[in-house]
């Protein structure tokens, strides 16, 4: 029998007690905005005045704006540049973090430290390193007779080095994600691997990478969302230049809502962004849904 119904009741008095302070910031902090941002998308609005209802006129604008879709192509170019660089990197420090080094725990904190920084002061300071008379990574090719480009300013150049500067950020970051995933492998599947003969790169590729799928779905997700949202370093560094080649999907949004006031075209940016990187998640949950292992026993 369960428990008397007056007892039933407090019980769930008591929960929704304890769950409304973060249901009330779940509702005005996440659910709210998300409505507010689809309802403004409906409408035509600088901030001042009063809207004005235009229909689906912006989704409509936006379908044919060539400057959007260069953004779209913009952010995947990045989240390209940036992903793969970021999590094959993380791999292996995660694999050497794993061998349990000499002063090790150091190492970690070490490599986390940039992504504690904040973005814009680490733009500032980048801005400088890729100076192409002053910065130092000029400074430092020229002393191997390389002459640097003016990267910031070369449409070839500006993404890369904005993804890269990502990439050194967070690289330590998602390594601990990944180094936990490494440290749940149970051992024993290790020992019983040697015991068949099982050479090294069979072990990572049969047992090592397959067990770390929970782990490699979340940082790709993570990581993916976070890439697709790059505004901070954009801003700081490039202000979409050069000639747009760094004009990113999240920048472009904000030049439509706080340079040029149309905030229900920004909106319907927003909810264009918001697409893309829904269809992306669900592609990768759909990928990894029967190939992760969560239960190592």
């Amino acid at each position: 029998m369960g428990p008397p119904p007056r007892r039933r009741l407090r019980q769930t008095l008591e929960a929704y007690a304890l769950l409304t302070p973060s249901l009330v910031g779940f509702v005005l902090f996440l659910v709210a905005p998300i409505v507010g941002v689809v309802v403004i998308s409906f409408f035509d609005w600088n901030l001042m005045g009063s809207p004005r209802f235009v229909g689906l006129a912006n989704y409509r604008e936006m379908a044919g704006d060539s400057e959007v879709w260069r953004s779209v192509r913009n952010t995947l170019y990045y989240v390209v540049l940036n992903i793969p660089a970021q999590t094959v990197l993380a791999l292996l420090l995660a694999l050497a973090m794993n061998r349990r080094l000499r002063g090790g725990k150091v190492i970690r904190v070490l490599f986390v430290l940039p992504w504690m920084a904040m973005p814009v002061a680490l733009g500032i300071i980048w801005n400088w390193a890729f100076d192409p008379e002053h910065g130092a990574v000029n400074q430092f090719l020229s002393l191997l007779g390389i002459s640097g480009p003016e990267w910031l300013s070369s449409t070839t150049w500006a993404m890369p080095v904005l993804a890269s500067i990502n990439v050194w950020q967070y690289t330590g970051y998602t390594m601990l994600f990944l180094l936990a995933g490494l440290q749940a492998i149970p051992e024993s599947l290790y020992e019983a691997a040697d015991i068949d003969g099982v050479t090294g790169l069979q072990r990572f590729f049969r047992i090592t990478l397959p067990l770390l799928r929970p782990s490699m779905l979340f940082v790709l997700v993570t990581n993916v969302i976070g890439s697709f949202q790059m505004f901070d370093t954009v801003y700081v560094m490039t202000q979409g230049g050069p000639n747009g080649s760094t004009d990113t999907m999240n920048f472009h949004i904000y030049q439509q809502a706080f340079q040029l006031f149309r905030t229900g075209y920004a909106s319907a940016l927003a909810m264009l962004l918001f697409a893309l990187i829904l269809l992306v998640t669900a592609a990768q949950f759909l990928y990894f849904r029967k190939r992760t292992v969560y239960d190592f026993s």
